[in-house]
């Protein structure tokens, strides 16, 4: 049963959420960001409090007002990017996206949507991405080795084990033991007409979630 809402980011707000979601500090022992781009933690819980699909609570804060009158902007090396909406009460949940010149995927969930099964959906919306948009055969991601929380996630996504760099070097400067999967396609994949044009090459040993 679909619980997550996925769309491509339209506006700044969308992107704002989407860091939001991974500043809290207990997701930060994983993706070891620079501190640039960490969320104030009160812009954080107001952002994560909104609720995309709602016009009258959008209406109702400054930020999501100042957010929402610049339109999303990728940079060339963002990669493809899906943002996640709880169906059940319409709140920024988390996002995933995928680099389209190494094939791999990535992602987290905002706090309020931890542990409760929505990362095997999360990183599945990112095999879809892959494999029906982008056209890759293949998808990988890497985590790091005690984190169980994604290890479960990619399980419930369909990856198994794969190659990979033992080591990693996180944004922050931090060293991590790392785990590396793949997800390979069953049926035949697709590209969608003006989709990004990808050329995975050789793991590049950046940790993906």
């Amino acid at each position: 049963m679909e619980r997550l809402l996925f769309y491509t980011p339209e506006t700044s707000l969308d992107l704002a959420a989407a860091a939001a979601a991974g500043s809290d500090s207990e997701a930060q022992r994983w993706l070891g960001w620079d501190k640039g781009i960490v969320t104030d933690a009160h812009v954080r819980e107001a952002v994560l409090q909104l609720r995309p699909g709602d016009t009258n609570s959008l209406r109702s804060s400054p930020v999501a007002q100042r957010l929402l009158a610049h339109p999303f902007e990728p940079r060339p090396d963002q990669g493809e990017i899906l943002i996640g909406v709880r169906l059940d009460d319409g709140r920024y949940a988390g996002v995933t996206g995928l680099d389209v010149s190494t094939g791999e995927i990535g992602g987290w969930l905002a706090p309020h949507a931890r542990g409760q099964g929505f990362g095997a959906e999360l990183f599945g919306a990112a095999v879809i991405l892959g494999h029906a948009h982008l056209g890759l055969q293949t998808v990988r991601a890497g985590h790091e080795t005690t984190n169980t929380a994604s290890a479960r996630a990619l399980a419930g996504a369909g990856f198994v084990a794969d190659d990979g760099p033992p080591r990693h070097t996180l944004a922050d400067g931090r060293e991590i033991d790392s785990r590396w999967l793949r997800h390979t396609a069953a049926e035949p994949t697709s590209r969608c007409r003006g989709a990004v044009p990808a050329a995975p090459s050789e793991p590049a040993g950046r940790s993906a979630t």
